[in-house]
């Protein structure tokens, strides 16, 4: 994203009453505990690392969207 991280998305988003129920996905290449938890800071629902299963991601989609 040119003009902002994912982190930043994030709380733009977390911050909006319009989209703060949004859940949010991360995906990144960052694995380290240090750039997990400033995701799950932000308010991100759930984080993957890079390279990820198609079939976890769709399980966590289905996840979210039950709830």
């Amino acid at each position: 994203m040119p003009r902002m991280d994912g982190y930043e998305l994030a709380a733009n988003m977390r911050g909006d009453e319009r989209t703060q129920d949004i859940p949010i996905i991360m995906i990144t290449s960052r694995t380290g505990e240090k750039h997990r938890q400033r995701a799950m800071d932000v308010g991100v629902n759930v984080y993957m690392g890079k390279p990820y299963n198609d079939a976890t991601l769709l399980e966590n989609i289905g996840t979210l969207i039950d709830h």
